[in-house]
Parts: C-alpha cells; structure tokens; sequence
C-alpha cells in the first residue's frame, strides 16, 4: 500500500475497511471448507464440535458484524443513501430466507433459522437509532448486550419463535446461531468504533491509503462483493465434495478403519482367540456397510449410537442353533 491525496470531489472511500471484509471472508472459507471435509469424512476433525474452531467461527462472525457497524456508520456520512440501504437491506434477508429454506430441506433437524444473514439484517434496521448517538453510549449498551447473556438467562426465553433473542437457556440444535444477544452488541461496537474514529479524525488518513499488489486488491474486491461471495462459496464448497464423497466414499472408510482397529484391540484384550475377534468384528463392520448403503449420508455419530445394535446381531447370528427336536 502507498499514501496519496484522494478526490475532494466525494466522500473519501476506506479500502481498509474492504480489505478487513475480504480477511474475514477468506477465514469463513477457511472454517467452511474445513466443516466440509469433516462432514463428508475426508477428515476426522469435526469443526463445528472442536473447541478452538469453534472460537474460529466466532471471531470470524463477529468481525463481520462490527464491520456492519462501521459500515453503517461510514455509508451515513453526509446524509444515507436510503434505496442503497434499502436494496442492500432486501438482498441480506432475502439471503438469510433462502438459507433457512434451504437448509429446512437439507438438514431439516439442524436448519438455520437464525444465522449471520439474520442477523445481519435486523441488526442494520436497529442499529440506525444508535448512528447519531453519543459514541461513549453507543460502546456502553454494546457492552451490556455481549455481557447479559453470560450473566442471566431466561427459560420463559426457551420458546421456538424466541430463540432468536439469544436468552433463554437453552441452545437450540441449528448449524448457525448468531443471536441478537450478545451479537448485537458487536454491531453497535462497530458503530461506537467509528463514531469515535470519525471524531478523532482518522476519516481523512486512511482514505489516503490505496492498495498495491495483487493480494491487497484481491482481498478488497472480495471485501466489495461478500454478500454474493458468501452466497456461492458453500453450495460450491459443497456440492464439490459431495460428488467427489459420493465417488471415494470417505465416511466409510473412516468409520470401518477407526472402528476395526478398536475393535480387534478391545477384543483381544479381553481375551478371545484372534480368529474370533476377527470373525466378530467383520460381522460388525459388514453391519456397518450395511447401514451406510441404506443411508449414504449416515453420519460417524448415528453408527456409534447404532453399534449396540449391531453386536448384539452379530451375537445372536453366532449362537448355536437349538437341537431339533
């Protein structure tokens, strides 16, 4: 990057502010392909149960929501552009309503009904009373709404139709869950943000910064168009994979490797002949393949909760006939 005096003519552009979309938009493909390849079994890792991915995501979705904050405020400057606003406005939740259709059809038991679009969406209808406010008051209630679900909970919250809220004391079994508290509260940190910026003047010198280099302006174009960005990676992502799981079949040799290796060492130190811990643990395992040629989206979870059911087959297919009488 170098420095140079933009036009007087037009409110200055912040490609900063583009580049730090763009980083936070190449580490949601990051967490999402890494998702990815653990759904379909080409890895072990299973982001969304892992602690430290986890916190991942979470930075991540909270980048983006104070960038909404300093979005809000920097589109303000000398008046907002209210059919921008708007048309931007219908495109997010126009978005989040596609992602909760889709997602109701194809995981209709963890299907997003409150995720980052959702909440993007609301956050920028409420967070406009907070544009013209005091910044101190702004950064004082952003506090209070991250830190009130830590400190209280609500079970009268516990309602389907209020989990969006985020205070109820339960979590609900969903793939994205951004809550309006305490995410919320990082929209209006945004805000804070840059009405204290623009106080202090910082409007004028990074305007003057202009990228240079290939990565720099990569980062911002993909800052500039992350709502379609967002849209397309993950049906990319995907839909990849799941040709390429439906051709190799990761899942099941996961899951037949892992579990004939514990298998044979639980059995055999129980004490069985090795010819019988062998014959025992490829019935399960033929179990197994079975099951997943019925359901070839199984997941690793639902055979672990199966499995007494399968010794317990394989137990009975290997007593002794009774006499006849």
């Amino acid at each position: 990057m170098h420095v140079s005096d933009p036009p007087e003519s037009r409110p200055p552009r912040l490609p900063v502010i583009d580049v730090a979309r763009g980083v936070a938009l190449l580490a949601m493909f990051v967490f999402h392909f890494t998702w990815d390849l653990g759904f379909f079994g080409f890895i072990s890792l299973q982001a969304g149960q892992d602690p430290g991915w986890r916190w991942f995501a979470r930075c991540i979705a909270g980048s983006f929501l104070i960038l909404v904050g300093v979005s809000l405020v920097l589109a303000s400057r000398g008046g907002m552009n209210w059919r921008a606003y708007w048309r931007r406005l219908t495109l997010v939740g126009g978005a989040a309503l596609a992602i909760t259709a889709a997602t109701w059809f194809a995981t209709p038991d963890e299907f997003i009904f409150f995720g980052i679009l959702h909440c993007i969406a609301l956050a920028s209808v409420l967070a406009l009373a907070f544009l013209r406010a005091p910044a101190w008051l702004t950064a004082l209630l952003a506090a209070a709404i991250v830190v009130l679900p830590a400190v209280i909970r609500f079970p009268a919250l516990n309602s389907p139709s209020l989990l969006w809220l985020g205070l109820g004391d339960v979590v609900p079994r969903t793939n994205d869950y951004e809550p309006l508290f305490p995410w919320f509260g990082l929209v209006l940190a945004g805000v804070a943000l840059a009405r204290a910026g623009l106080a202090i003047g910082w409007e004028k010198p990074l305007a003057r910064v202009q990228l240079v280099g290939s990565t720099a302006r990569t980062l911002a174009w993909g800052g500039r168009h992350s709502l379609v960005l967002y849209l397309l990676h993950q049906p990319i992502f995907f839909g990849g994979l799941a040709l390429l799981a439906s051709v190799t079949n990761p899942a099941s040799r996961s899951v037949e490797t892992g579990f004939h290796a514990k298998c044979l060492a639980s059995c055999q130190q129980s004490g069985a002949a090795t010819n019988v811990c062998t014959a025992a643990c490829g019935c399960v395992e033929a179990k197994i393949r079975t099951a997943q040629r019925a359901n070839s989206r199984i997941s690793e979870q639902e055979i672990s909760r199966r499995m007494p059911n399968f010794v317990a087959a394989c137990q009975r297919e290997r007593e002794p006939a009774p006499p006849k009488p």
